[in-house]
């Protein structure tokens, strides 16, 4: 008996001792079933938690001073000011409604792959110690405010195409309903752990909650208000453009590595690809621009790095170099010739191309996502090219579902405002300028 339990002593021992020095005895096994439970238990990590302040900030960037700076050197320079207010304005707008409940029905609960609940409106039971099951590395606040910057810049994206003409009263009117009846649904679909969701559409960072969704919203409100009265755009202030691009590629980095929620390698990833498809983007558009019009413009490259952005967003996590390279020549080249041909040709009178660079690019990228997916890159992703034909079927019917959702209900919308108090500011304003009828300011006293 004493055998018996001194040999039991020893190979409880041995094992014990094998548990605490497995790493460094068999370095090459998997860890115990009760290490890896430890593991998976969310733990606030500070570089994490750094990065995504950082990412964060850049991503506000985007939109004011980026967003604001880039609409509003494209503008007529009488208009100059109002379009950057509508930028600055909505800013403020989703940056308030967010906390009360954009934040709860995009990113808590699932009501039948549709709509999240009202459990975290205003922010109830979020505590600094808090995680988000969606980022669990990080403060649960900082998850919010990034999503924040996210669903402010997406409907500050539509307003491209509605300058210089739209009462800044309305504008005001359409940030807050299109967020409430059309983000936030979106937002909840793909990345809430809605129907999108679950379906397994991919969207790194924003193809379809963003561009595409914007690009709709700017292509349906623009019919819909109609023509400018004086139809030609020479941009108000090329150097604001040239300025608000840079700052748009430099948030952009936020926008797409920060979409990995984390400090890791993915993050890198999402940032070379973010770069090198901007790059090729602008060069591309450039180069096509030059053969069509004998010179190639700033305003060319700027609006071909935009596209680049535009277009890499779904992908940026997803793709290898080469599916970047391939998303970014595409990128320059197609929404070209949207702007350069199909604008004209159709009529629509989208004032700085929101939907010819942000719809179209969003669904060039949203599209080519699920051909060039690489499952060495994230293995959440795989697509034609790596032998998952579906995936490709997959991003175009969440592409479609996207637009004629976000088409749909911005109809809807601005038909409420057009009956109510108005979508259009009178004639004798539209000529004076919006800076002085809307504001009673000038951009420029010269």
């Amino acid at each position: 008996m004493k055998r018996f339990i001194s040999l039991t002593v020893l190979l409880s021992f041995l094992f014990i001792a094998g548990f605490v020095f497995a790493d460094e005895v068999k370095p090459a096994e998997s860890p115990a079933p009760a290490a890896v439970a430890v593991a998976e238990v969310p733990r606030i990590d500070t570089g994490d938690t750094a990065w995504m302040i950082v990412a964060t900030a850049l991503v506000m960037l985007m939109t004011i001073p980026g967003l604001a700076l880039f609409y509003g050197g494209l503008s007529k320079r009488k208009d100059s000011l109002n379009t950057m207010a509508m930028s600055f304005v909505t800013f403020c707008i989703i940056s308030l409604l967010w906390v009360i409940y954009g934040f709860s029905f995009s990113f808590n609960g699932d009501a039948a792959g549709l709509i999240g609940d009202a459990g975290k409106a205003f922010l109830k039971g979020v505590g600094p110690g808090s995680i988000n099951d969606l980022a669990k590395t990080i403060p649960e606040y900082i998850f919010i405010v990034y999503q924040l910057t996210f669903a402010a810049i997406t409907v500050a994206l539509a307003s491209g195409a509605y300058i210089e003409r739209m009462k800044f009263s309305a504008w005001i009117i359409f940030s807050i309903l299109w967020f409430t009846i059309v983000y936030i649904p979106v937002a909840h679909w793909v990345w809430g752990g809605g129907f999108l969701s679950k379906m397994g559409a991919l969207d790194f960072a924003g193809g379809t909650v963003v561009h595409i969704n914007a690009g709709a919203a700017a292509l349906v409100g623009a019919l819909i208000l109609g023509r400018r009265r004086e139809k030609s755009l020479l941009p108000g202030n090329l150097t604001l453009v040239v300025t608000g691009a840079g700052l748009l590629w430099f948030g952009w980095f936020g926008f797409n590595a920060g979409s990995a929620l984390a400090a890791n390698g993915l993050a890198g990833a999402a940032f070379i690809n973010t770069n090198t498809a901007t790059a090729v983007a602008a060069l591309s558009w450039m180069f096509v621009e030059w053969l069509h019009s004998k010179k190639p413009t700033v305003l060319g490259l700027a609006s071909g790095a935009v596209g680049g952005l535009v277009a890499i967003t779904p992908a940026a996590g997803f793709v290898n170099i080469s599916g970047a390279i391939c998303i970014g020549i595409a990128a320059g080249i197609i929404p070209f010739f949207a702007v350069a041909f199909l604008k004209p040709k159709l009529g629509y009178d989208d004032t700085l191309d929101a939907f010819g660079i942000h719809g179209v690019g969003g669904t060039i990228g949203a599209v080519l996502t699920g051909v060039f997916a690489d499952p060495s890159i994230n293995e959440l992703g795989k697509g034609l090219l790596h032998g998952n034909a579906g995936q490709l079927w997959t991003q175009i019917l969440a592409s479609v579902i996207t637009f004629v959702y976000s088409g749909v209900a911005t109809a809807l919308i601005f038909l409420i405002i057009k009956y109510t108090i108005g979508l259009r500011v009178d004639e004798e304003d539209e000529v004076m300028g919006l800076d002085e009828s809307q504001h009673g300011e000038r951009a420029y006293n010269l």
